[in-house]
């Protein structure tokens, strides 16, 4: 007997759900003005309302001198479930004889890239951000292999700090 009123109950409340489910679609239909929630895409595409959480590609934040703040860690290469980032460095060997990893390239491979954020999250430096670029589609899959460092530029220097000496 009780499995019975179970059952009488489910479905009942399945009716009800039901009900919800059409009065609020009746409600879109009777007042559309109301609540426009689809965007014109083609027509509107200069003015897109775009949330700022929206992930869109990773890119390499350069400054106004070409300079970077990517020191070649590989963190983020190594935060990234999908191997979407690979980060080639070389060594060069500083003033004081001393060997430095410096970033050679920064490749981002945008077609394997599931837009998770880790990349950014595991970056110590803030040196790459993603952006609201939403129209990533291409005819071509070979460009969206991307070199994100561009031609000729350096790491930022740190500036040096120089202790006062008191008297």
């Amino acid at each position: 007997m009780k499995a019975l009123y179970n059952y009488l109950k489910e479905v009942a409340f399945a009716f009800v759900s039901l009900a919800n489910g059409l009065l609020l679609t009746l409600k879109y239909f009777v007042t559309p003005w109301k609540s426009i929630i689809t965007e014109n895409y083609p027509d509107n595409r200069n003015n897109p309302s775009v949330a700022d959480e929206f992930a869109g590609e990773v890119i390499l934040i350069h400054d106004e001198n070409n300079e970077h703040k990517c020191t070649a860690c590989t963190l983020c290469q190594l935060a990234c479930p999908n191997n979407s980032i690979q980060i080639i460095s070389k060594q060069v060997e500083t003033e004081d004889g001393k060997k430095k990893k410096v970033l050679d390239k920064w490749v981002y491979h945008l077609e394997m890239c599931t837009f998770c954020k880790q990349c950014i999250d595991a970056c110590p430096q803030d040196a790459i951000k993603m952006t609201n670029s939403y129209e990533l589609s291409c005819f071509d899959r070979s460009t969206l292999t991307k070199i994100l460092n561009q031609p000729g530029s350096k790491l930022k220097e740190k500036p040096k700090v120089t202790a006062k000496v008191q008297e």
